[in-house]
C-alpha cells in the first residue's frame, strides 16, 4: 500500500495570522513540519498551499508544494483538492498532517501509517494520554473517547469527540493527524457537514455521524500547536535549546 502525505496550509488563521511563515531557528513552522513528515519516510510529502508566498517558502527550502483554491472550508476539502490537482493513482492512503505542529514525533507518524496498513482502516488518528487534569475542560484541547484500551499495541475506534468533558474513563488528548483510504476520503468530503460536527467544530463528528469508524492509535506524547503568539514563544524557545 502506497501513503501520500499531504499537509494543509494557510495565512488567515483567525488567531495568528501568517503563523506558517513565522520562523524557528531560521525555517519556518510549515518547513519544519514538511521536514519532519520527510524524515518519517513514509511517502511523498506535499504542501497544500492557500497563499503563493507559503508555496515559495516550502519550495525555497528543498520541498513540495501546491496552490490550491482559498474558499474550503475544511483542511479535508483542501488536502482532497491537492490530490485531484497531483493526479496520483497510485496511492492507497492520504496522510494529513497538521501545518502548525513542528515536533509532531516522527515514530507517530510511522506508526499511524504502519496500523492503517495492517489494520485495513478506513480513517485513522493519533491521541495521547492526558497529564494534565485541565484539559479536560478545557475546549482549546480537542478529547477522544475511545471503545476499548488504548496502548502502544492496539488500534480502538473511537466512540466520539468532544471539547470539553466530566468523564475522564478512556478519554485521551486528540492529535489532529488523520490517515484516510483514498476512496474513504473522496466519499467523506461529499459528505453534508452534519449538526453535530458545526455545534461543536470538530470536522471529525461528520465521519461518525455517518457511520465510518475511526480508529485511534496512542502517540507518545501530544506536540505542541501554534495557535497563539504565546504558544510560538514557548515552542520556540523550547527548540532553540534542542
Amino acid at each position: 500500500m502506497k501513503t501520500l502525505v499531504i499537509i494543509p496550509s494557510r495565512l488567515s488563521a483567525k488567531r495568528l495570522p501568517g503563523k506558517p511563515l513565522l520562523k524557528i531557528n531560521g525555517l519556518s513552522i510549515i518547513s519544519h513540519v514538511f521536514k519532519r513528515a520527510e524524515n518519517a519516510n513514509i511517502g511523498d510529502v506535499v504542501v497544500a498551499a492557500e497563499d503563493q508566498e507559503i508555496l515559495d517558502d516550502v519550495k525555497s527550502n528543498g520541498g513540495n508544494a501546491i496552490l490550491t483554491s482559498k474558499n474550503h472550508k475544511t483542511g479535508t476539502d483542501r488536502i482532497y483538492e491537492a490530490f485531484k490537482l497531483l493526479g496520483r493513482n497510485d496511492i492507497d492512503l492520504i496522510m494529513n498532517i497538521q501545518g502548525d505542529e513542528p515536533q509532531i514525533d516522527i515514530n507517530d507518524i510511522k506508526n499511524l501509517d504502519n496500523k492503517m496498513k495492517t489494520n485495513i482502516t478506513k480513517i485513522g488518528t493519533l491521541a495521547a494520554k492526558i497529564t494534565d487534569s485541565g484539559i479536560y475542560k478545557n475546549e482549546n484541547f480537542v478529547k477522544v473517547k475511545v471503545k476499548e484500551p488504548l496502548n502502544q499495541n492496539l488500534f480502538p475506534f473511537a466512540e466520539s469527540f468532544m471539547r470539553k468533558t466530566d468523564d475522564t474513563k478512556d478519554i485521551f488528548h486528540h492529535i489532529g493527524i488523520y490517515c484516510y483510504q483514498v476512496e474513504v476520503l473522496k466519499k467523506f468530503i461529499t459528505l453534508t457537514q452534519t449538526k453535530n460536527e458545526l455545534n461543536n467544530r470538530l470536522e471529525q463528528l461528520r465521519a461518525l455521524d455517518n457511520n465510518i469508524n475511526i480508529n485511534v492509535a496512542l502517540a507518545k506524547k501530544s506536540p505542541i500547536g501554534v495557535d497563539t503568539e504565546e504558544d510560538y514563544l514557548a515552542i520556540k524557545k523550547i527548540m532553540k535549546y534542542k
